[in-house]
């Protein structure tokens, strides 16, 4: 699942320190504005990895345009956190209307996508 939070990057004589204002203590650095970036990646998916694992709650992303900094700039960093964890798939049985799986397979749509975005969303709420 992808997310995208707003960071704000700072420069330090030759190098750059990112911090993400909505998730304390998620910080990183690196040497370059590229290498700085891809550390930001990183360092937000272990954030939000762990707090998934501990069953935390995931604060919700503020508005970019609602961050203001003196000493530097703000970007939105996103990242895919499906590449970090283990995306092993479970088997699971459930039961649903034979109204709802009918209108559901005329439709195409996919069940498992569907189950996956819902408990996503609910975990995330």
């Amino acid at each position: 699942m992808l997310f995208v939070y707003p960071a704000i990057f700072h420069k330090e004589e030759n190098s750059y320190w990112v911090e993400f204002p909505d998730l304390e203590g998620c910080h990183t650095y690196g040497s370059s504005v590229n290498e700085t970036m891809e550390a930001a990646q990183e360092a937000l998916a272990a954030y939000l990895l762990t707090l998934l694992e501990q069953e935390k709650a995931i604060a919700t992303p503020s508005d970019i345009s609602a961050i203001h900094t003196d000493d530097g700039f703000s970007s939105l960093v996103s990242c895919d956190i499906n590449q970090y964890k283990d995306t092993k798939a479970v088997k699971k049985t459930l039961t649903i209307p034979s109204w709802l799986n009918d209108r559901a397979i005329s439709m195409g749509i996919n069940f498992s996508q569907v189950l996956q975005e819902a408990l996503l969303s609910k975990i995330q709420a």
